[in-house]
């Protein structure tokens, strides 16, 4: 009786928010190729926020940073061959601040950000990459900003920014504040405070960061960034170049990817939508394991929802084990 080949198994997924890491979903998926006798290439993938410096490899550094409201946080990062790679919001984030009901969204600074950069550059990293997503601040990157010692430094390196948003500058406390705790009127005083602080940057940098796309991320510390020439780029494409993504899915027979909820902004950039993209690109089957799918979106790609299979409860509380029999279930002969 002949022997079926393996299947080459690309497991591209992003986190589900509030009940698994990406890495997690990964090892999930990869456990179902183990059990099934199939090959299993994992792929953790973040676009920015949460899960940025574990899609990297994971961190290797700690440094103690100004936590965003001024306490003392041990933050991790990551330096190898020469690229330090930083998760804002492990030293700036919303989380670190106790959420949105413990965060003074006036007084939330991006400098422990700025540690990390200045901690990177003292290293001797001659590559910094910075990914955005989940911070507690709207300051513009000014904490961020007076953190690094001598910035001029920066000109030596490769300075990206992973940013997934279009927000401009002066509207990143109108779109982003309230979720950071901001009332009405600290919108206001947020957005007042931006629109002086761009003009201290033209006139100290001489870079208009008003009409850059995306310089708004992470409260304006995207803009604060280019101030000191730091580059924009989408999460996606950065991170899909510096993991080989495309030759893994050209090598792949499948590609399982999955988040936690499947909707229309899954594929406006988001990592759903452009593993989709790769796989149409190299003419492979791809399938979605997602907590839940919404908005017609399983029209799109194929999709498997595990609240449709296993209902809401066990989707939430056992949600690694239910893509784990997901998995089994494609895998099945």
């Amino acid at each position: 009786m002949a022997t079926l080949a393996a299947v080459r198994v690309l497991a591209a997924v992003d986190k589900f928010r509030g009940t698994a890491t990406a890495i997690e979903v990964a090892a999930a998926i990869e456990s179902a190729c183990r059990e099934t006798g199939n090959d299993c290439d994992m792929a953790p993938i973040s676009d920015g926020g949460e899960g940025w410096l574990d899609a990297f490899g994971g961190p290797n550094r700690r440094t103690i940073v100004t936590g965003p409201l001024g306490d003392p946080v041990t933050a991790p990062w990551r330096l190898a061959d020469g690229t330090a790679v930083i998760e804002m919001a492990l030293a700036s984030g919303l989380l670190v601040a106790g959420g949105a009901e413990h965060n003074d969204a006036l007084a939330a600074t991006t400098t422990g950000t700025g540690d990390l950069i200045d901690a990177a550059l003292d290293a001797g990293a001659t590559r910094i990459i910075v990914g955005l997503g989940g911070s507690a601040t709207t300051d513009g990157g000014l904490g961020a900003i007076r953190a690094i010692h001598q910035p001029a430094r920066l000109r030596r390196v490769e300075l990206l920014v992973a940013c997934d948003v279009r927000t401009k500058f002066t509207e990143a406390a109108r779109v982003f504040g309230p979720q950071k705790g901001a009332t009405p009127s600290q919108v206001d005083m947020l957005t007042g405070r931006l629109q002086r602080l761009a003009q201290v940057y033209a006139h100290d940098y001489g870079v208009d960061v008003t009409d850059v796309p995306g310089s708004g991320a992470a409260g304006g510390l995207a803009g604060g960034l280019v101030a000191l020439g730091a580059v924009l780029t989408p999460g996606f494409d950065l991170l899909a170049e510096e993991l080989a993504l495309e030759a893994r899915t050209a090598r792949a027979d499948l590609i399982i990817t999955g988040e936690g909820f499947l909707d229309e902004q899954s594929f406006e950039g988001k990592v759903v939508g452009q593993m989709a993209a790769l796989a149409l690109a190299h003419g492979k089957r791809i399938v979605a394991i997602v907590g839940n799918a919404y908005d017609g979106t399983e029209q799109r790609i194929e999709a498997v929802s595990l609240v449709g299979r296993f209902g809401e409860d066990r989707a939430i509380n056992e949600t690694l084990a239910c893509i784990e029999s997901a998995a089994l279930d494609l895998l099945a002969p």
